[in-house]
């Protein structure tokens, strides 16, 4: 029988998705489990989105433009605008989903055996879209002791090496929901500026942050035009995950040029799914004002709840919608797939996402999980509640 590839066997699984298989099995016994492992909000999509694929008058579904059509691209840079982000169309790469534009990021500006340095834990499907350009992601570890802020820049300087080519910070942040401060920002710009390096960040979560504080963007950071490369998406920001259009957002004009190399390979993000995304950017203010409330709430309920059970510590939240809950256990792998295997409180139990897999050390967040409150305020009760009772019956 031929082999697959070392770079396919070197894939790794999601964390978020691995357990899928024992959620589905529980479910088929008639078990009612409750998703915390997965951020696909609950908010309903803004009508406006809705209604442009449902009354749209195409008669023939054309590929669009490689780097996706100029109208939405406009619109774009003229929401980015309203948020202090002065940009161009011609800045702008449409992508499918966050997730491409990625990908599209490290491979163009890393070649086979460079490195890329990312705080950790960080969205596992970094180390994904990694490997799959043959890049090895080099972590610095935060720390939840201090709310998984910036390490310092002395840990990233022992790291920065000669085939070091970015730093990939995500803000806010998944899994832990921090929110780098302007000043972090500017430590980071100081040092890529130094080391000739880019910086490239997540901003797919721009939308939610909380208690009165700003998000800050690298791109409105000055100095780092040629340096600055921002990775963004419709899919939390509008509810519309299913959509997968994201963006990537760069001055570095022959970084541009090079991304649209690659989206030219795929020929054209999706054509509806743009009608939709253009649209949405129509949404006005006050739906984020509400979705923000309604996380905002969420966010106290949850991390209420989770400081009640004995051994359990949490990191608090200032954007996105996850948060990293330390278990008094030792391996949240195990845990997780017990609760959907074995426990059940009134036939319901909780699907978690092991923390582990957020981690490119070996060996740290074993006794960690993330938990996204993407659910109504009364099921992520219920959910804590069963949290609590299994933990009860699990070291018991």
């Amino acid at each position: 029988m031929p082999d697959v590839s070392k770079k396919g066997l070197a894939m790794p699984e999601s964390p978020i998705r691995k357990l899928v298989p024992f959620a589905e099995e529980a479910k088929k016994k008639g078990a009612n489990v409750i998703h915390l492992n997965i951020g696909q909000p609950d908010i309903k999509t803004p009508q406006v989105a809705l209604d442009a694929v449902k009354n749209n008058t195409l008669e023939v579904l054309e590929y669009s433009r490689t780097e996706g059509s100029e109208t939405y691209r406009e619109k774009l840079a003229a929401y980015y605008a309203k948020n202090d982000i002065v940009v161009s169309a011609g800045d702008i790469v449409v992508t499918t989903g966050g997730s491409e534009a990625l990908s599209f990021a490290m491979g163009s500006i890393a070649d086979p055996g460079d490195e890329i340095i990312v705080p950790e834990p960080f969205y596992a499907n970094y180390n994904g879209f990694a490997t799959a350009n043959n890049i090895k992601v080099v972590p610095v570890v935060s720390s939840m002791d201090n709310n998984f802020a910036l390490p310092p820049l002395a840990e990233f300087e022992k790291l920065i090496g000669p085939k070091t080519r970015a730093i990939l910070i995500c803000n806010p942040g998944n899994p832990t929901g921090y929110l780098y401060s302007r000043e972090e920002i500017k430590q980071l710009a100081d040092m890529v500026q130094r080391h000739q390096l880019f910086l490239v960040a997540d901003e797919v979560y721009r939308e939610f942050v909380y208690d009165g504080r700003e998000h800050y963007s690298i791109l409105r950071e000055p100095g780092l035009e040629e340096h600055a490369i921002v990775v963004d998406s419709v899919s939390k920001r509008y509810s519309m995950c299913g959509a997968r259009v994201g963006c990537l957002v760069s001055k570095n004009r022959q970084l541009i040029q090079t991304a649209i190399k690659f989206a030219q390979a795929r020929l054209s993000p999706p054509t509806y799914a743009q009608l939709a995304s253009e649209a949405a950017l129509e949404t006005p203010q006050r739906y984020f004002d509400d979705v923000k409330r309604e996380y905002t709430g969420r966010r106290d309920l949850l991390i209420s709840e989770l400081e009640k059970i004995d051994g359990v510590r949490v990191g608090r939240p200032q954007g996105a919608f996850y948060c990293i809950a330390e278990l008094p256990i030792a391996d949240a792998g195990d845990f997780a797939q017990w609760l959907l295997e074995d426990f059940r409180l009134n036939n319901e139990t909780v699907m978690v996402a092991p923390a582990d897999g957020f981690y490119a050390s070996s060996g740290l967040g074993k006794n960690q999980v993330r938990i996204a409150y993407v659910l109504d305020r009364e099921r992520l009760k219920r959910a804590v509640d069963i949290l609590k009772e299994a933990l009860k019956s699990y070291i018991g």
